[in-house]
Order: C-alpha cells, then structure tokens, then sequence
C-alpha cells in the first residue's frame, strides 16, 4: 500500500480536498486571507514548539495540512476567470475585433473543423484565455495551423449545456479544460494575419509536419499514417470514425492517445538502450539523465499536450525511482509528481485521462505483485506472458469503476487485446521511431516501409477482429457517484487485506461489501418508486417520456427505427438503474396525468374545441396560432415550447406569456422540462 508516513501524501490528500471544494464552491479573498495568515501563524509557533520541547507535534501537522487545503482552494480560485482581469470574459463587447490564436487542432465534427485558440486581443485590450473555435468545413479552404492568428468581428457564444437528462454536459466537460466560451465562423467571417510569434507547442507542430511530410514520400496508406501519427505523434484527428470505434469496443481505446502506456514502453525501450552506461563510473545516473532527456524530447516531439506533460511527468518520477532499486521509492515518486502536477495545474484532477492515468499505474504498482504471486510457472515465455495478463488485469481492475462511470460499458476481451496489442505496441512504437528517423534522412529503404505498414494493418485487423465479438462487450451499464467512491472504498480495503491478513482488516472488507450491496438496493428502490414526465428537448421532433413504477413510456414524432437508436432516448434510460419496461409510440395531442391533462398544440393550430382545460400546453412543429387567445380560452397554468419550433416563434411567445404572468419553459434555454407525478 501507499506509505502513510510519508508526508507527501498527506498534503497530496489536502491538496485534493481543496481543489474540490474550490472548484465547487466560492470563498470571498478576506477568508481565504484571513486563514492563510492563521495557517501560517499556527506554523510557526508550532514549529517553535516542537524546536524548544524537542518533541514533533501534531498540531504542526494538522496546521500544515490545513495549509494545504488552504493552497487547493487559492490555486483553484486563480483559476477562475472571474479573478483574471485580463480574461476574456471580463473583457468582451460584441461590437470589437477579436484576434485569436490557434494553439491545438482537436478532432472535427461532421460539419465543423474545431481548433483550441487563445484570445489575445478585444479590441485595443490585450487578454487572455482558451476558447473553442468551429469553422464549416466546406468553406474552408486551407486548415489552419498552430500558431495562424486570425481576426474576426463574430461574436463569442456560450457553449450549449446538457440539455435533457443524463446527457453529456459538454459545457461543463470544457469548463473543467478552461475553455469558457466559443465562436462559429464561415467562409468571409474572419481574416487570417498570419503567423504568431512562435511557441513550443507552434515548432512542435512544424516538426510533426516535415515528419508526415518525409512519410508521404514513401506512400504510406491514409490509414497508416493516421495511426503513426496517433500513436507516435499524439495526434489522432485523422482516424477513422469506424477505426476508432473498433479500438473502442475491444478495450484498445487508450492505445490511440499518447498515455502513460506509450510512455512507459518508451520508458522500457530507453532503460534498454542506455543500460551499456550502468557500468561507467556514475553510469546509473548518467543513463537517468539521459532517459529524462529523451522522455522530455519525446513530450514536446507529441506536441506537449497536458495528457502528454502527465504522462512524462509520472514517468520521470518512476525513472527516478527506479534508480534507487527500492519499489516504495517508486511509489513515492509518484505521489510526488501527482502533488507537483495539481500544484501546477489544479484542473488537471478533473480530467478523464488524469485520473485513468494516474489510477492505471497506481493499480499496477500496488495490485500486480499481489496478483503475480498465485501463479509462479518454470517457464520464461510463460512467466513473461503470465506477467503482461497480471499488469493487463492490476489496470482495469483499478480503471474498471472509472471506465464504468464515465463510459458505461465494459470491454470483456480486454485481456485478449492486451496479450496481442502490448507487445505489437511495442515493435509499434520502437519500428516506428526508427522508421521517422529514416525517412527524415531519406533513407527509409522500401522493404522497411512495407514490414511496417504489415505490422500496423496486422494490429488494426486484430483489434476489428476483437470488436466485433459483440456478445463480450457490454453496454449501457448504469454507475453512479455514489457506486463509483463505495468500490473504490472496498477495492482499497482489499487490497489492504491481501498484503496482511488481520480480523480487524477482514472486518473492514465484509463492511465494504455490505455498503455496496446496500447502495445497489438504494439505488433501485429510488429508481422503482420515481414518478416523472420528461419533455425532452429534440431539434426538429418532440419526444416526452411518463415513466412510472411499472414502465417507461417514450411518445415521439420520430420514425418508428430512429426511436431505438435516438441519443436522448438511450442517454435517459442510461440513467435509469432498474431495467422496466419500455414502451415506445407515436405522438398524441391528449395525455391524461392522475388529474391533470397535458395537451400538445401541433402545426394544425387546433385547440378550440377542447372540453376540458388542461394545466400543461407544449408548442410543437411552430403552430400558427394567436398565443393570447390559446391563454384566454384554455387558462393552462404552464406553457412549453420544446425545440421543434421556430426561434422567432418562441421568442414571440415568452414575450407573451411574460405579460399574461404564465409560466413559460423554453427547452432550447432551459433544457429538457421534468415534472415529479403522484404515484
């Protein structure tokens, strides 16, 4: 397990806990002031203390982890754009030319071409901060690249949020990277300046083009240079949809990022390549300084993206602590790189990859030499494969929950794809470098050429051939916050078992296993006796849903086949943790709720003729109709307009519904609108 006693995880543990709850929450300057001069007070007399007494006191170190925490919340807070007069933000008019910044090229969409950028420039106001740039694809001529500075007058929008239940908040998902704002262009919208002044990730950019530049004179296939360039590169734009969804299914995703998998083989290839300097005089720490070198050569060969920084940061600490031969050095190493990289970068801890990363190798350091012990065969081949299966299964036992939380499926032949991929990634990576050096000099000889397109389309039939075993890869499976933390908790405390076995420790497993098992029936029960309506909110169409103890009901204007493959429609029973009944069907105009009615106001406009007055109108299909008379003869107590409707109808209609003091919900602002029912 970790070591308790080193005080780096302590202030890694507060550290953490102020992050959040400055993420989270928001403190005024006085406070956080105010116990800063308290925490450092308390330090110091403390310290004074325990010099004069000769004793350590640990009142000194609760004030120091107090500190910590205290550090967390102000190192979050200077995140904040609100605290940043120069950000963007804090600075925008739409009536002023915007000067933007290409940092990074991140995947297109089917219609848009996106790019991070960073504001420079309001008007005459120099500014900062990261934003989302969307250019149409078929009016762009040339891509940009990084470092291209453009201007334009558009202004910058707010990032759509999750509109309908369980849904991915993109909004959010941005907010956690920096990005607070994004602008939509079109051909004519916005002039090129030309090239900034240049920055790391800008010449790193440069050398990854001579590199695809010096392979296209080989005629490498599009596809094989999309992998070279995922996998070696960190660039993975030009993969396609249908490649990436293979390696997705067999549980090979990570393979395509430059990730603590790739680092740690490169890690492995230079710890072999230098090992002949061991037996200099200082021959360890002159190999470790070179290893170090290299690594951060390599980082900024990638592009120094933050998924690459975290991965060479964590294994240049394991490098480190490789050379003392000691594995709690190693462990410690990785505490420390952990702490230095949230003290540098708080937002990091909220990223995916971070936490993967991070999870992965902790899980392979404390996990595989337990798991390596059942089994000890004679054999080398046998031993090495038995080794890669452990390493393979210590990762995803640790990831398992995250990639469950965040993903929600599971990869059963994971440890199939592992057996073959590693080692293929491996001679990948290794004939891959090698082959880049090649072709940079010009002398890549063809047969090289041809043995490597063979090992890249060998993996990727492999990878094709694993994913579509279907039956072995589960979907759609429902893990909450709460489930996610209680088996973290129980995969903590057995571990902890497994390295001494005491009564004390037994106890603590069967408790974990106790509060799992109570959180699965909490969270069904809750589910089972939920009674909702759902209007959801569907460009183009209308979808609700009236979900009860017995069954879900989706009534839709969709076709009959979009219904089983409808985003918003999975996303919502993704969150549902009982498996009810589904019942699917085409729209009505009349629902009859326990007392109330809820009645739909098509494009026919008819509603006159009602008996009855129902307490909820939803617009839908832009209605041609006189809003104020609806009101008159109807008197609903809410009105809505889901997203089917036209934009200026809706406005009209708030407007309306404003000045009759009615309840109006607008689904394209307010999201998906969700009503409790009686049982």
């Amino acid at each position: 397990m970790l070591n308790l006693k080193f005080l780096p995880t302590h202030f890694t543990l507060f550290l953490i806990i102020g992050i959040v709850l400055g993420y989270y929450f928001e403190f005024t300057i006085g406070i956080l002031i105010a116990a800063v001069i308290i925490s450092i007070l308390g330090l110091i007399y403390f310290n004074y203390q325990a010099n004069s007494s000769f004793k350590q006191s640990g009142i000194f170190a609760i004030f120091t982890a107090i500190g910590f925490l205290f550090i967390g919340i102000i190192n979050i807070q200077i995140q904040n754009p609100k605290s940043q007069k120069t950000h963007y933000i804090n600075n925008h008019t739409s009536d002023k030319q915007i000067v933007i910044k290409i940092r990074s090229i991140l995947k297109p969409s089917k219609i848009y071409q996106k790019y991070e950028g960073q504001v420079i420039l309001i008007g005459s106001i120099k500014t900062k901060g990261s934003i989302l740039l969307n250019i149409i694809k078929q009016n762009l001529e040339d891509s940009l690249k990084v470092g291209d500075v453009i201007l334009t007058y558009n202004p910058l929008q707010e990032i759509n949020k999750a509109l309908n239940p369980n849904e991915f908040d993109y909004r959010a998902f941005l907010k956690k990277k920096g990005v607070y704002r994004q602008i939509r262009l079109k051909k004519g919208d916005f002039l090129l300046l030309g090239k900034g002044r240049n920055t790391l990730k800008g010449y790193a950019y440069n050398l990854r083009s001579k590199i695809n530049k010096a392979l296209k004179a080989f005629n490498f296939s599009a596809s094989e240079l999309a992998i070279i360039n995922a996998i070696i590169l960190g660039q993975r734009q030009d993969i396609n949809p249908d490649l990436f969804e293979s390696y997705k299914n067999a549980g090979a995703i990570h393979i395509l990022a430059v990730s603590g998998l790739h680092i740690g083989i490169i890690l492995l290839l230079l710890n072999l390549v230098f090992k002949p300097l061991e037996k200099l005089r200082k021959g360890k720490f002159i190999k470790l300084l070179l290893v170090i070198f290299c690594l951060w050569i390599y980082a900024f060969i990638a592009g120094m993206s933050a998924s690459v920084i975290r991965a060479v940061t964590m294994f240049t600490a394991i490098a480190i602590g490789w050379m003392s031969d000691r594995p709690s050095n190693v462990k410690n190493s990785l505490i420390v790189s952990f702490f230095f990289l949230l003290l540098i970068h708080p937002l990091f801890l909220f990223d995916v990859g971070f936490q993967l990363s991070y999870t992965a190798v902790f899980s392979i350091v404390l996990i595989q030499p337990q798991i390596v012990k059942l089994w000890k065969p004679k054999s080398k081949l046998v031993k090495y494969f038995w080794q890669l299966l452990t390493v393979s299964f210590a990762a995803q036992l640790g990831i398992l929950p995250l990639s469950l939380y965040y993903f929600h499926q599971f990869p059963g032949l994971f440890f199939v794809s592992s057996l073959v991929i590693i080692p293929f990634l491996g001679i990948v990576i290794g004939l891959g470098i090698l082959v880049i050096l090649l072709a940079l000099t010009q002398i890549l000889p063809q047969f090289f050429v041809d043995i490597y397109g063979f090992f890249i389309s060998s993996m990727n039939n492999f990878v094709n051939f694993i994913s579509l075993q279907e039956t072995f890869v589960f979907h759609d499976i429902y893990f909450s916050l709460i489930l996610l933390i209680i088996f973290y908790l129980f995969l903590i405390s057995a571990i902890h078992f497994s390295l001494k076995q005491t009564s004390q420790k037994l106890i603590i497993v069967l408790v974990t296993i106790v509060v799992v098992q109570v959180s699965f029936i909490y969270e069904k029960f809750h589910d089972q006796n939920s009674n909702e309506l759902i209007i959801f909110h569907q460009i183009k169409n209308s979808i609700i849903a009236i979900k009860t103890q017995k069954d879900i009901r989706f009534y839709h204007s969709l076709h009959p086949m979009e219904s089983y493959t409808n985003r918003i429609i999975n996303s919502y029973l993704l969150g549902m943790f009982s498996q009810k009944k589904i019942i699917s069907d085409t729209l009505k105009n009349v629902y009859r709720l326990n007392h109330e009615y809820l009645y739909f106001v098509d494009s026919l406009g008819v509603y006159k003729s009602l008996k009855f007055s129902p307490k909820i109108v939803v617009l839908t299909q832009s209605p041609k109709i006189n809003l104020n008379r609806l009101i008159q003869i109807l008197h609903p107590k809410i009105i809505i307009a889901d997203g089917s409707n036209y934009k200026n109808y809706t406005q009209r209609w708030e407007r309306t519904c404003k000045n009759k003091k009615v309840i109006f919900h607008n689904t394209s602002k307010k999201g998906a609108f969700v009503a409790a029912l009686d049982p």
